[in-house]
C-alpha cells in the first residue's frame, strides 16, 4: 500500500485546494519565500514581490515588514528576535498585549477611528517553527481534525492532512472496515506506513489516528515535530460521539449490543470503553511535548487558540541548541558567525 500512499501524498501537496476528504489551509504549499532562512507571513499575495525586486539588501529588508492582519510587524525569523519571547511570542509583546484593549470595538465611538489590528498569534507561530510540523495526538473525539484544519488555515504558510483520511483514501475503503476485514494488526502497520509518508513533508499540522502512539516505532517519526496532546475527559468525547455518527465509524468502541441497550446505558458503556481506552494510553499521550486540557465549553477556535499559545510557550521554555550555543559564545566574547 506504500506506492499509494505516497503518490497520493505527492498529488495533495502540490495540489493547494481543499476537498471533501482533505481540508488544507488556502495557500499553496508552492509559495515564493525570499531565502532558506526567512519565513514571510505576507498574506496577501498580489503584494509579494518577484525575485528581481529583492536584489538588494534594502529591499530584503523592507520585505521582512509584514502587514499581517493590518498591524505592521518585523519579521521575528531575524535571528535575534526569533528566539526573544518579548518580540516573536504575541502573548509576551507588550505593544500587541496594550492594543488588545480596543479589540472587540469594530471602529472607536469617539473619533470614528478603526482600531489598529493584531496579528494572529497564529502567524507568528510558523516562523518560529522554521518549517517542524505539528503532530496532534488523542483519542478519537478529541478534535484534532477540526482543531488541526483551523490551526493550518490561521498560520497561513501550513497545510493541514489527517493520516485516517490519507490511509482510506490509498486503501479505497473505512478504518472500520479495514478492521474488520484485516484485523487491527494490519491496520497499524498501514497507519504507521502513512506516517512513514506525511513525516518526510515539513510545515505540516498533522492529525492522527488515536491509537497511532501505541507502536513504539511511530514515535522516531513523531519526534520529528513537535506532538500536541488533545486531553479530553472521557463524558465529553463520548457526549460528542452521541450527538454525531462517531460511534459506528470506530471499530473499538462500537457497541454489538446497542439493540437493546438504552440511550443512557448505551452512554454508560461508551464512557467505560473510552476511559479504559485512555488508561492504556496515557503514558504514551503524555509523552508529548505539549498537553492542552480540552473542556466541554471549548469550541474550535478557543482550543485552537489554547493550541497556538502552548506552542509558543514551549517554543520559548525550549529554544534551538545552537540559541544556546550562541548565547554561550557572546557571554565568553566569543564571535558568534
Amino acid at each position: 500500500m506504500l506506492p499509494q500512499i505516497t503518490l497520493l501524498l505527492l498529488l495533495l501537496l502540490n495540489d493547494g485546494s481543499s476537498t471533501t476528504a482533505f481540508s488544507f489551509s488556502p495557500s499553496s504549499t508552492r509559495r515564493h519565500v525570499v531565502s532558506s532562512s526567512r519565513s514571510s507571513l505576507h498574506h496577501q499575495r498580489h503584494l509579494h514581490p518577484s525575485f528581481a525586486t529583492l536584489s538588494t539588501p534594502v529591499a530584503l529588508r523592507n520585505y521582512s515588514r509584514l502587514y499581517a492582519g493590518g498591524f505592521e510587524w518585523i519579521d521575528p525569523t531575524e535571528e535575534d528576535q526569533l528566539n526573544d519571547p518579548g518580540v516573536a511570542n504575541p502573548y509576551k509583546n507588550p505593544s500587541l498585549v496594550a492594543s488588545t484593549s480596543t479589540e472587540s470595538d469594530a471602529t472607536d465611538s469617539e473619533s470614528g477611528d478603526t482600531p489598529s489590528l493584531v496579528v494572529d498569534p497564529a502567524r507568528l507561530l510558523a516562523p518560529r517553527l522554521r518549517g517542524c510540523n505539528i503532530y496532534l495526538i488523542g483519542m478519537m473525539g478529541s478534535g484534532k481534525s477540526a482543531v488541526g484544519d483551523a490551526i493550518a488555515r490561521r498560520m497561513g504558510t501550513y497545510n493541514f492532512l489527517d493520516t485516517d483520511t490519507i490511509l482510506e483514501r490509498a486503501a479505497g475503503t473505512t478504518i472500520s472496515q479495514m478492521f474488520e476485514s484485516s484485523g487491527e494488526e494490519e491496520f497499524r502497520i498501514a497507519e504507521s506506513q502513512v506516517l512513514d509518508a506525511v513525516h518526510a513533508h515539513v510545515r505540516l499540522v498533522i492529525g492522527t489516528g488515536g491509537g497511532i502512539v501505541i507502536r513504539n516505532q511511530n514515535w522516531s517519526k513523531l519526534r520529528t515535530g513537535l506532538v500536541v496532546y488533545l486531553r479530553v475527559e472521557p463524558n465529553v468525547i463520548a457526549g460528542r460521539l452521541l450527538n454525531g455518527s462517531g460511534v459506528d465509524a470506530r471499530p473499538l468502541l462500537r457497541n454489538e449490543d446497542s439493540s437493546s441497550s438504552s440511550s443512557s446505558n448505551e452512554e454508560e458503556a461508551l464512557i467505560q470503553k473510552l476511559t479504559t481506552l485512555i488508561s492504556e494510553r496515557r503514558t504514551k499521550y503524555e509523552q508529548a511535548d505539549v498537553i492542552v486540557d480540552i473542556k466541554s465549553h471549548m469550541d474550535i477556535q478557543t482550543t485552537a487558540d489554547a493550541v497556538i499559545k502552548s506552542l509558543h510557550d514551549f517554543i520559548d521554555e525550549n529554544p534551538p541548541a545552537y540559541v544556546k550555543a550562541r548565547e554561550k559564545a557572546r557571554s565568553e566574547g566569543i564571535d558568534w558567525v
